[in-house]
């Protein structure tokens, strides 16, 4: 039986604007995503596509409705556990790295590991192991200067997924790059869905990402709406 990795039930989320009016971003929007599933989400510039992926990984609370992550509910839990729980099952890779610069890529992935008390030769091991993964088995020891801009990116990658989360939740991860390393890339994401069996949502605008995806959502109105990779893409 496919087992369920993550799932948002009746997600709403509003802010409270200037003139103190609530302004509706998500509008009852489900999605369950099942373990080695990859599903793309697009859709215009503000439709509230960071927004739901915040709410999904369990970076902002809904105003309404429920989401459940590894089989754990997100409701109900204090903040602490939610951090807990994020940092254990929850994988973010952004459109920009954000990879510490005074160490090495093998510093950089172990980093999760050595927070979470792992014992350094673990986390060594661990941390290789995926910058092999994503091809960078000789690049490990160069600081992200010394790298291009996809090598930082799929060293993000490698960080995002270094401690086995259920999910990997990417908001324009190559947005960034160049045409040839944005194609490696989405290579790369559409690979490690189905080899390390992680479920994945990743918001991106990009048509060629879009249709690796098993399924591709678009989200207009504060709904999500299943859709062609071909449309509702820039």
């Amino acid at each position: 039986m496919t087992t369920v990795v993550l799932e948002g039930r009746e997600l709403w989320k509003s802010y409270q604007g200037g003139d103190g009016s609530l302004l509706p971003v998500l509008s009852g929007v489900d999605l369950r995503v099942v373990q080695g599933e990859m599903v793309a989400v697009v859709g215009a510039s503000g439709a509230g596509k960071s927004t739901l992926l915040h709410v999904l990984g369990a970076l902002d609370r809904p105003s309404r409705g429920y989401v459940v992550i590894g089989g754990q509910p997100v409701s109900g839990l204090s903040d602490d556990a939610v951090a807990a729980l994020r940092n254990r099952t929850v994988g973010f890779v952004f459109q920009f790295h954000h990879l510490l610069r005074e160490f090495s890529a093998l510093e950089n992935v172990m980093m999760p590991l050595r927070i979470g008390g792992v014992a350094e030769p673990a986390a060594r091991s661990r941390a290789e192991e995926l910058l092999a993964r994503v091809g960078l088995s000789g690049r490990m020891h160069h600081r992200p200067a010394e790298l291009s801009g996809g090598e930082q990116q799929r060293t993000a990658v490698a960080r995002a997924l270094v401690a086995d989360p259920a999910v990997l939740l990417a908001d324009e991860p190559s947005g960034n790059l160049d045409h040839a390393n944005a194609e490696r890339l989405h290579e790369l994401f559409a690979e490690l869905a189905r080899d390390l069996e992680v479920g994945m949502v990743v918001v991106t605008h990009n048509r060629s990402l879009a249709a690796r995806a098993d399924r591709v959502l678009a989200l207009a109105d504060g709904r999500l709406i299943p859709t062609d990779a071909r449309e509702g893409v820039a």
